[in-house]
């Protein structure tokens, strides 16, 4: 069933004369932007040619990969092809700082015109955090920005010097890779594009996340006390230390929120691959190059950004989702597969992520 009936993208809740505002709400989002856009690092050196050529590439190749998505997924079967943005760092900082403050539910802060200290704070930090993943992200589908030709919800974006660089990095055949990044993204647009109530759940279970609890510091203590003495599975690293400030509402979230992530990055990386060899001549080289670079070594100051941002549970989505979507579909076939996508109950449990005959036998 779908969640859609909660609001989730204004968090605010009446306590006495006070209100209780989300997260996004507390953090001056417009200061974040400009933060990152004075810390990010320049991209690649490039002619212009170079660069402009590049990004015609990837908007023909986003366009392109629709249709093999489509018909490897069986789904989003003659809905339009909806818009995708090709950006430089400072673009993609402007859009993922939009789309933060819609996720978070901060449109009851967005009006202030005097932003207070925490506020300002909130900012630097989001700030500083932006302008590290904008190095990073090569292409990402955002299910909360609208769609500037529709007005709906869904746009995708590839960053266009962070793929030029890692295609460098890598030595692969650029036009190969190009189409390569963009069969996994589009994948993530199809999937929403074809189960729009996957927003609503993503959206309502971030709210839950990110609300305060309301609980003493006594029932805190009381709570991480019982939970680092219990037997409940926690995740490693910072995500494992955020499981221990959660209230059950929030671990339960949390744990429904990795579960999806891991499911939707796990289908992206099945559908690629399995496109590729006839898309993409050169995929095999692609696969063992991309695979080797994520598991390679990180200078001490990255290692610590990772684990703080939480990118190595990150990369274990993918190889745990994808394994999960390779035996379903192997045992059942994409069309029972797509079982999955009908409601919040037809998802993976958490520890069927891991054994996918269980996912099975429950919901097939």
């Amino acid at each position: 069933m779908s969640m859609s009936g909660t609001d989730s993208r204004v968090a605010v809740e009446p306590v006495g004369d006070d209100t209780r505002l989300s997260i996004g709400s507390q953090i001056d989002w417009p200061l974040a932007a400009s933060t990152a856009k004075r810390l990010v690092r320049p991209g690649p050196k490039t002619t212009a040619y170079t660069y402009e050529a590049a990004q015609a590439e990837l908007a023909d190749a986003a366009t392109r990969a629709e249709a093999p998505v489509r018909e490897v997924t069986g789904l989003a079967d003659g809905l339009r092809i909806p818009t995708t943005r090709i950006l430089d760092r400072s673009g993609w900082i402007d859009a993922a700082s939009d789309s933060m403050r819609s996720m978070l539910g901060s449109e009851a802060a967005a009006d202030l015109s005097s932003p207070g200290l925490a506020a300002k704070f909130g900012g630097v930090q989001a700030g500083g955090l932006l302008a590290f993943l904008s190095t990073a992200i090569l292409g990402q589908y955002d299910p909360f920005t609208p769609d500037p030709e529709t007005g709906e919800p869904g746009v995708l974006m590839v960053v266009t010097p962070n793929i030029i660089n890692v295609e460098r990095q890598l030595k692969v055949v650029p036009s190969d890779f190009r189409l390569w990044v963009c069969l996994h993204e589009v994948t993530h647009r199809v999937q929403f594009s074809a189960n729009p109530w996957l927003r609503d759940y993503m959206q309502d279970n971030v709210a839950v996340l990110t609300s305060e609890t309301g609980e003493s510091t006594t029932e805190i203590v009381t709570r991480m006390t019982k939970t680092l003495k219990g037997s409940e599975p926690r995740e490693k690293g910072i995500l494992g230390a955020m499981q221990l400030l959660q209230s059950p509402e929030q671990f339960d979230a949390f744990q429904r929120m990795m579960v999806l992530g891991t499911l939707l990055e796990g289908h992206a990386d099945h559908v690629m691959d399995a496109v590729g060899p006839a898309h993409v001549p050169s995929v095999a080289h692609i696969r063992t190059a991309f695979d080797k670079r994520r598991k390679a070594p990180q200078n001490p100051v990255q290692r610590i950004i990772r684990a703080l941002i939480g990118m190595d549970a990150k990369i274990a989505q993918y190889i745990r989702g994808k394994a999960f979507v390779d035996e379903v579909v192997e045992t059942v076939g994409m069309e029972r597969f797509n079982t999955v996508w009908t409601s919040p109950e037809t998802m993976p449990l958490p520890d069927e992520i891991d054994t996918p005959q269980a996912w099975i036998r429950r919901v097939l």
